[in-house]
């Protein structure tokens, strides 16, 4: 099962358009994320919205995904964790809601974490990646 149906016509999907390149996205301008949010939320997405201007130690990216995600409560913050929880959210265990049309996860403030925890902030990203683009070889949508 494709994560998108090749015989419809995608020129106005956003998420399409968000997903075909990569499975994690930078806005540069706040009014277009809210735009894409938006259309994200009529369509039938899941949006998770993470502040993470406020995060100064990689814990706080841990305690707030987990929440988020509803992670179970042996987690191990850190980031090997936080792969494999991750591809349990991917298998729709807890976290992302099967009747959804997709699962996104927002970051508001990313830049400043990643300003105090750079290599934490980077790896988080491509793990999201990573499991997004696994989500979307069983047809679940995740960015």
């Amino acid at each position: 099962m494709s994560a998108f149906d090749p015989d419809s016509d995608l020129s106005g999907d956003v998420a399409f358009r968000l997903m075909a390149a990569s499975f994690v996205r930078l806005f540069g301008r706040h009014a277009l994320l809210d735009q894409a949010i938006d259309w994200l939320l009529a369509h039938g997405y899941q949006v998770v919205r993470l502040d993470a201007s406020a995060w100064i130690h990689e814990e706080d990216l841990h305690t707030a995904i987990a929440q988020a995600l509803e992670f179970p409560d042996y987690y191990g913050r850190n980031l090997d964790a936080l792969n494999d929880c991750l591809s349990d959210v991917t298998a729709f265990e807890y976290g992302a809601r099967r009747e959804a049309t997709g699962l996104v996860i927002v970051f508001t403030g990313y830049d400043k974490f990643a300003a105090y925890c750079p290599d934490v902030a980077q790896i988080s990203l491509d793990i999201i990646a990573a499991q997004a683009r696994t989500a979307a070889l069983f047809g679940h949508r995740m960015c």
